[in-house]
């Protein structure tokens, strides 16, 4: 392995371990990283109970939806932060929370407009990105402004393979993927 293809999976390895998110269990003392907002229901359009500034103590209690927790405060207030705004201690380096802060917008880019009800609260013990459901897809807004600013990072081609050239990338041809097989009669996913 070359020293430099190496370090970029070194590189590539520290950026997840700094991303990744620990999963914490009910009833454990975390803190805010950052400033943040605790909302009555889950989601960054649900109405703010209270601003909390970083490292307010925060207990986690069972319920979760998305990438949304419910926590309670030190007063006996409860609320729902984003998993990407509450950490150990430990864990609210400079380093780790700007780059989860950039995940946690990219979520909520993601899951704009997307149902998000309490009902649907169950408890679990992972963190990650999940598919689109229908209802996320009937529900679904566009964010214009997010996607004007997608669309002003656009690439063409020529920047692209000029990038390719600069970094040593050397194209690969690739066999397309078999076509998907055909539903079967009444079923509706």
């Amino acid at each position: 392995m070359g020293f430099q293809k190496a370090h970029c999976i070194h590189a590539v390895a520290l950026c997840l371990a700094l991303l990744s998110p620990a999963v914490h269990a009910d009833g454990d003392t975390l803190v805010v990283k950052r400033p943040a907002e605790l909302r009555d229901s889950p989601g960054d359009a649900s109405r703010s109970v209270v601003s909390l500034p970083a490292k307010t103590p925060v207990t986690r209690l069972p319920a979760r939806l998305g990438a949304w927790v419910q926590v309670k405060l030190a007063t006996g207030q409860t609320g729902w932060l984003h998993m990407f705004d509450i950490g150990t201690a430990e864990s609210t380096s400079t380093v780790a929370s700007t780059a989860q802060g950039a995940l946690r917008g990219l979520t909520s880019f993601f899951n704009r407009g997307s149902a998000q009800t309490a009902a649907n609260t169950t408890a679990t013990s992972t963190v990650g990105i999940r598919g689109l459901g229908a209802e996320d897809i009937a529900n679904a807004q566009p964010n214009l402004q997010a996607l004007a600013q997608a669309d002003a990072m656009r690439t063409d081609p020529t920047q692209a393979r000029r990038f390719a050239a600069d970094a040593g990338l050397q194209a690969r041809p690739l066999d397309p993927l078999p076509e998907p097989a055909a539903p079967a009669s009444g079923n509706t996913n």
